[in-house]
């Protein structure tokens, strides 16, 4: 016990890193830590009470909130907007940016986006989700309201990512652009304590994670990708393994710590594909890229898209180094 390094401890010993933040950064993270808890109290009984299934509303995206989306979705924005670091929040099941405009938030240096609860329908089968929040310095001047312009950077400008794992243990992963690191709730004691430090993944992997049923929709280029994952050459430890949980939190943290790529390509049904680039790829993205591995559009590095829309999506590639770059250069060989 005497060697054990819980989430707070953690971050006040790093918040050195960071002489410009004066502190504010750690808080913050510390009210995704209070948030995190809250969540994974109520995903933990969600069979027990009636917090499971669709509340039968829509986000703006045309998908069905779950209850437990507008919940997460309410516990975040409030946890946030409670510290006096946060001028607004930008989030998958909101229409609009949300400014905080109470006094205590006037002078905040920082914006969050989030995906409050990703793979949330899996709840009710009880499959693994999770929450995925990306922090970014304002640029409008502090004092005033946020505008568009401070949710719509792009990746490279992101001071911290991670993401929350609510599976068989819950783990709360970040980074502040020095490294990444996890650490795992320990209920008996109500605190994240450190359990991954210097999270690195293995340039080669083994697993491929794509949702297959959609093969017929894929840009051949994928297609041909998928067949050479298939192959049968011992020498290359293929034919790889497919695994894919359909909770891209659950899907990019096993890949994470074995190796391996997460695929979501493009399909004829949604030709810009279908994953957020604000709330999802861009904090995985930063994740990815800082445990040595690499995230990409197919084409171009997905953190250095200038965003233009809120909820603007994107084709997502992520994974170990070598199998992202090896899937790049099978949509360049076989273009549509």
């Amino acid at each position: 016990m005497s060697e054990m390094r819980t989430l707070g401890e953690f971050i006040v010993e790093k918040q050195n890193d960071f002489p410009h933040a004066s502190g504010d950064l750690s808080s913050l993270l510390s009210s995704i830590r209070l948030a995190a808890k809250i969540v994974n109290r109520e995903i933990n009984k969600a069979g027990l009470v009636d917090i499971t299934g669709s509340v039968g509303t829509e986000n703006v995206q045309g998908e069905a909130q779950q209850k437990l989306d507008v919940y997460a979705n309410e516990k975040f924005k409030a946890a946030l907007e409670a510290r006096d670091q946060v001028c607004g929040v930008a989030s998958e099941e909101e229409d609009e940016a949300v400014a905080f405009n109470k006094e205590l938030n006037k002078n905040a240096k920082y914006v969050v986006l989030m995906d409050p609860l990703d793979g949330s329908s899996n709840i009710d089968v009880n499959v693994s989700v999770g929450t995925i929040f990306s922090i970014y310095r304002r640029i409008s001047p502090v004092g005033t309201p946020p505008t568009q312009e401070d949710f719509l950077q792009p990746g490279n400008k992101q001071v911290a990512a991670g993401y929350v794992v609510y599976g068989s243990s819950t783990m709360l992963v970040y980074t502040t652009g020095k490294g990444v690191n996890g650490f795992t709730y320990d209920p008996s004691i109500g605190s994240f304590c450190l359990s991954h430090e210097n999270m690195m993944i293995p340039q080669d992997g083994t697993i491929y994670s794509i949702n297959e049923g959609n093969y017929i929709r894929f840009p051949m280029g994928v297609k041909k990708y998928i067949k050479y994952c298939q192959e049968n050459v011992p020498e290359e430890n293929r034919p790889y393994t497919s695994r894919y949980i359909g909770s891209l939190v659950s899907d990019f943290h096993r890949n994470l710590l074995k190796g391996g790529i997460y695929l979501y390509p493009s399909t004829l049904s949604h030709p810009s594909g279908k994953l957020r680039l604000l709330y999802e790829c861009n904090p995985m993205a930063f994740l990815m890229e800082q445990a040595g591995g690499l995230a990409s559009d197919g084409k171009q590095r997905i953190m250095d898209i200038k965003p233009t829309e809120l909820h603007q999506r994107v084709p997502f590639f992520v994974g170990s180094r070598h199998m992202v770059e090896k899937v790049e250069s099978f949509l360049e060989e076989y273009q549509d």
